[in-house]
């Protein structure tokens, strides 16, 4: 007998009979690929995107000379002066807002004169229509032809805190997920940038021809730099951001597999009930001649063709669930990271191959143990239905002294430091605690079934009874569903705990972070590593206004420490009318920690700086600083949920010393007592409109609810990866309860010939949905809970360096598994109504 014959008769036939179950394994392997799918994509196009238009416009460079507040500009001379084959491009950058439609772009200050003379440049702006006139025009700028201007428009920009009027003097290409930009010369630049003498960025290419080491290239350009100015590859930056997102992307690629793994459990649940209904059909091969192997085999091929269909369906569902999920992404990347706009999902051959390769390879792994077992059947055996049950049931005490080993090594894994920056013990430990309770599943379910089925009887009726002695019955197929369901549940629990504990530690933060009663900030989108500036001019004003008690301003620069991205940043500590009330690792006091940074080289930093960085209280750090590299020592560490990035933060009149630029980047204003917080904020309007600033001002309040937004919005992918796990959970549900309908129906058919309403039937499908689902939430919400532990204090404080406080966030919890219970419980229905439809007289005689 061939391979190809046994795989018709045993496997083919089965599967197009029963298309509703057949369709609904084939989808739930789609949905796991498809998220896995999605992930993939959207993270390299949420996530590949830094600052790419500016990038493009640079062309290629080779070094890149940076500072924190910026270079010199006479370093550029020195430069250009020196005797050497290269050529030296300085640029600024920032951000602007377009007036009209408040869409934030990149703002690049180039030299155009130099760009227009040179015959061989990147490919940057078609210079050849206009006079070099144009180029030096302060108010003429080019944009990206995304922007859909033409020449001569009139283009009104906000930058920092002012509104500006430019004139277009020509488009240039924008380039596949670049985005758009604005272009202007760079004096220009530096003016409207309040940057005067100032170089944000210096490129370096050199020549293509020399034979100089780029040792030696760096060596020399560092003979020339100050103390304070980095020297690095051309875009280190991006590097760096890229680097930064490791953590992200890799828990997020991590939660997609969920599905994935539950759909693997249904893989296994579908294989294995096709071994148990198919023992007299492998009996009856064997008998004639087929041998293991060719069961084996023909088991894997069913396994493969459920595998292959449902990834070749999830390639195109991913390529589509991937667009919602750059937007998701995309806000968590710019509220917690780094500025990036979303680039083009690019779906090549890689992404599809792995997306196959996946999906086949966790339904074959699967499919490996049941397609095993099928091939090790006997043909005495092979009438034996219920050896593989009674095997399951002995065997539950060695499977719960498993789940011991299990749990004993994830918790001894949870304890080892993370690798490479990655907690892949963390990870480990998660996988090993997961084993562990699916090997502990069939004992749960035992004992839990058993216990209920008299008080059930009691309050439902004789029905739950059944129900409930029917899957202790098949308590290895019950296993399975309830540990897939149950991972679904447990995983939804950790995250949903891990969520609901970040969020009250943040408002918890907040309510102690946040003292002031108004809070302004430069008109435009917000970002972690954009700052712009409020003028000087307007907060002298601010300082005059009636009902104004103190005001404190915060600077913020963003600066590269030890190869990571981080923020500098100073404040006013001595107005005393001024509160303070930061929370420290240490348990001092702010009044007691602040006055060590008054006029001194100290500083406190925020809790993932000093995690990710190694240091602590009383350790000392250098930061490049204008001309020259300053120590600090490090009064304290504080805690912090702003940004993953870090932050560094000093005396405002010491950071003056170095970086001379007094215009601050936020105002705090304290309002007298007694005063009506909103008629300052009038007043402030007022002050704004006079002096035609561009600022947003934000009551308290106002301020956390905005805050509380960010962060919902930042975690709702999180969600919809746990939600799409669960449904894939409820499908596998519905099919299996359906194959235990088909696979049932004598049993069904002869309750229905003894007396049993049509009420009486669909009432025991019901309740062994109902009792699944119960199952599944009460081992999963134990195990998750345990996971939240390893998920807070494990695997989110190496990925991210947070200290999360542990909360209970008990609505969302009931509601989570309430509206689980529910979807199970109509998982049924459709079984129900097959199971109704039976003819007893032609079930019973049908054999």
């Amino acid at each position: 007998m061939s391979v190809l014959n046994l795989f018709w008769r045993l496997m083919v036939k089965p599967l197009v009979h029963e298309p509703v179950r057949t369709t609904l394994t084939i989808a739930a392997v789609a949905l796991g690929v498809a998220v896995v799918l999605a992930m993939d994509l959207a993270g390299d196009a949420a996530t590949g995107s830094f600052h790419s238009s500016l990038e493009t416009l640079s062309g290629q460079q080779d070094f890149e000379i940076t500072n924190a507040g910026g270079v010199a500009e006479e370093i550029v001379g020195k430069l250009v002066g020196l005797p050497y084959d290269w050529q030296i491009t300085p640029r600024m950058e920032g951000y602007a807002l377009v007036a009209e439609s408040k869409q934030a772009l990149p703002l690049l200050g180039l030299d155009l004169v130099a760009e227009a003379s040179r015959t061989s440049r990147p490919e940057t702006l078609d210079s050849s229509q206009f006079s070099i006139k144009d180029f030096t025009k302060p108010d003429s700028v080019w944009v990206g032809q995304s922007l859909n201007r033409s020449s001569g428009d009139t283009l009104r920009l906000v930058i920092n805190d002012r509104v500006f009027a430019f004139t277009v003097r020509g488009t240039f290409p924008d380039h596949a997920g670049a985005g758009s930009a604005i272009v202007m010369d760079i004096a220009a630049a530096q003016t409207i940038l309040g940057r005067a003498g100032r170089i944000d960025r210096i490129f370096i290419r050199l020549h293509q021809s020399s034979a100089t080491s780029l040792d030696e290239w760096q060596h020399r350009v560092q003979q020339v730099l100050p103390v304070g100015a980095q020297l690095r590859g051309a875009g280190a930056s991006t590097d760096e951001n890229r680097k930064m997102l490791a953590a992200f992307r890799w828990n997020l690629r991590l939660l997609s597999y969920i599905a994935l793994i539950v759909g693997a459990f249904l893989i296994y649940n579908t294989i294995s009930v096709s071994v148990v209904r198919r023992r007299a059909e492998i009996g009856i091969v064997r008998a004639f001649g087929a041998s293991r192997g060719q069961v084996l085999l023909a088991f894997l091929l069913e396994a493969a063709a459920i595998g292959g269909a449902g990834a070749v369906l999830g390639v195109p569902v991913g390529r589509f669930m991937a667009t919602s999920a750059v937007k998701l992404m995309g806000n968590t990347v710019n509220a917690l990271y780094v500025s990036s706009r979303p680039g083009e999902i690019r779906l090549g051959t890689a992404p599809i191959l792995l997306a196959l390769f996946t999906g086949m390879f966790v339904t074959l792994l699967s499919a490996w143990s049941p397609a095993r077992e099928a091939a090790n059947i006997a043909p005495v055996e092979a009438m034996a239905r219920g050896r593989r049950e009674y095997s399951v049931r002995v065997n539950k005490k060695f499977a719960l002294c498993i789940a011991t080993a299990l749990a004993v090594t994830a918790v001894a894994a949870s304890r080892l430091p993370p690798v490479s920056g990655k907690p892949i013990f963390g990870y480990s430990a998660i996988l090993l605690l997961v084993s562990a309770g699916v090997f502990a599943i069939p004992a749960f379910a035992e004992i839990t079934l058993r216990a209920a089925s008299h008080i059930f009887s009691r309050l439902l009726g004789v029905e739950t009874l059944l129900a409930s002695r029917s899957l202790a019955g098949s308590l290895r197929r019950t296993s399975v569903l309830v540990s897939a369901l149950c991972t679904a549940v447990a995983m939804m629990t950790a995250v949903g705990i891990m969520v609901g504990s970040f969020r009250q530690t943040v408002v918890l933060w907040m309510a102690s972070e946040l003292p002031a009663d108004l809070y302004l900030r430069p008109a435009g989108n917000p970002a972690t590593d954009r700052h712009p500036t409020i003028s000087l001019a307007f907060f002298n004003e601010l300082a005059k206004l009636p009902g104004v008690r103190a005001i404190q301003r915060l600077r913020a620069y963003e600066i590269s420490y030890e190869g990571r991205p981080a923020t500098l940043a100073s404040v006013d500590l001595d107005d005393p009318h001024i509160e303070h009330s930061s929370d420290f690792l240490s348990g001092r006091s702010a009044e007691t920690v602040l006055p060590e940074l008054r006029g001194a080289n100290a500083v406190i930093v925020s809790e993932p700086f000093g995690y990710k960085h190694r240091v602590r209280r009383g350790d000392t750090i250098q930061l490049p600083l204008g001309e020259t590299r300053a120590t600090f020592r490090i009064a304290d560490v504080y805690y912090d949920y702003a940004s993953e990035r870090g932050m560094i933060l000093m005396d405002r009149n010491v950071l003056l010393k170095y970086l001379p630029d007094p215009a601050p980047s936020n105002i705090a204003v304290f309002v007298s007592p007694g005063v009506n917080p909103a008629n300052v904020r009038a007043e402030i309007e007022r002050a704004a409109a006079a002096a035609n600033a561009r600022i947003l001002i934000f009551a308290n309040g106002d301020l956390r609810k905005q805050a509380v937004q960010i962060f919902d919005r930042t975690f709702a992918i999180t969600y919809a990866l746990e939600a799409i796990a669960a449904f894939v959970a409820i499908m596998g549900v519905a099919g299996a309860l359906l194959a235990l309908v088909i696979d049932r129906r004598r049993e069904l058919g002869l309750l229905r010939y003894l007396g049993a309403s049509s009420r009486q039937l669909r009432k025991m499908i019901l309740a062994e949905a109902g009792l699944l689902g119960l199952l599944s939430n009460i081992a999963g919400l134990c195990l998750g809970i345990l996971l939240s532990l390893i998920l807070i204090f494990v695997i989110n404080k190496q990925s991210f360096g947070w200290t999360i406080r542990f909360h209970w966030p008990i609505a969302v919890l009931l509601g989570g598994i309430s509206l689980i219970w529910f979807a199970t419980l109509l998982a049924g229905c459709y079984p129900a109504r097959i199971a109704v439809r039976l003819n007893p007289l032609e079930v019973i005689h049908e054999d």
